[in-house]
């Protein structure tokens, strides 16, 4: 299997699928990655260890700070402690939640969570009123996205008027 059709059917498997934790498994919230494809994490009683990632999730699938996993436990192991079996989506968490499996201490960081991305994925743009059949005039550039990383010139209709008249 090619690392594409590989890398397609984890990314299917994680975005489509509908898991629930069995008793053995656990839902933790990731609070660090040192790295070695491990991360720290947290339970909802609040003990902290270590998880590892499995190799099929390794360049695939990419896990920040604040998301939620399902982990299986590791028997023999002293500082990682389990592995992880699920990575859980905004979508997974939601359905957990409104079946009753989602623990309650992690609903208040799940509302914030997913606040904070929707207010920095979904920027405000004010409104304008719809022209009836008319195009909006070239000229109004205000919608227009503005690179910060670039100096603003500004024109002003005196400077281009007198330019137009020498």
């Amino acid at each position: 299997m090619s690392q594409a059709t590989k890398r397609k059917h984890v990314v299917k498997e994680v975005l489509g699928e509908h898991i629930v934790p069995s008793d053995q498994q656990q839902i933790v919230r990731v609070l660090r990655t040192p790295g070695n494809n491990l991360h720290e994490v947290e339970t909802a009683q609040g003990q902290r260890f270590l998880v590892s990632m499995p190799s099929k999730y390794r360049k695939n699938i990419w896990i920040k700070r604040g998301d939620f996993l399902i982990v299986d436990p590791i028997e023999e192991g002293e500082k990682v402690k389990a592995e992880i079996s699920f990575v859980l989506c905004k979508d997974h968490v939601r359905s957990l939640q409104k079946e009753g499996f989602w623990p309650e201490a992690f609903s208040e960081v799940a509302e914030k969570h997913n606040n904070n991305r929707n207010r920095q994925t979904q920027p405000e743009l004010p409104a304008e009123p719809q022209l009836s059949g008319e195009e909006s005039s070239s000229e109004d550039d205000s919608d227009l996205f503005v690179n910060t990383n670039r100096r603003q010139y500004h024109e002003s209709e005196e400077e281009s008027e007198e330019e137009e008249a020498a």
